[in-house]
């Protein structure tokens, strides 16, 4: 399994950006396909942007569309996230996860996670 460790969050004002970070150990990041995920208090997790192995295509959720870009450096065996004109229902634990070679938005099909970074977003 890839041991994943996201960094980057906080707390921010409404239509400000933050940018996440997740770093993977292991040999094998560059051939998985990577994504985000958020969980908010008393909801359930949901899928935020995914990137292929590759880098090409992302996909992202539409709450998300044209404010959030997810990006990856496979030299550096970290991907990020970055989130610009957040808005309050932005706050949450983002996570971000591994797959396999394929990209997908399914959390069932991601196998590893990391622990979680939490970013709050004040009106």
């Amino acid at each position: 399994q890839m041991q994943l460790v996201e960094s980057g969050g906080g707390l921010v004002q409404a239509g400000g950006s933050l940018r996440l970070s997740c770093a993977a150990s292991g040999r094998t990041f560059s051939r998985n396909a990577m994504g985000w995920f958020r969980q908010a208090p008393g909801r359930e997790r949901e899928f935020v942007a995914a990137i292929s192995w590759s880098g090409a295509p992302t996909y992202y959720a539409d709450s998300v569309k044209g404010r959030f870009t997810i990006s990856r450096d496979n030299a550096k065996n970290t991907m990020y996230l970055q989130m610009n004109s957040l808005k309050p229902e932005d706050t949450a634990v983002y996570y971000c996860a591994a797959s396999g070679r394929v990209i997908t938005t399914s959390p069932s099909a991601f196998g590893s996670w990391g622990q979680g970074t939490q970013v709050t977003v004040s009106s």
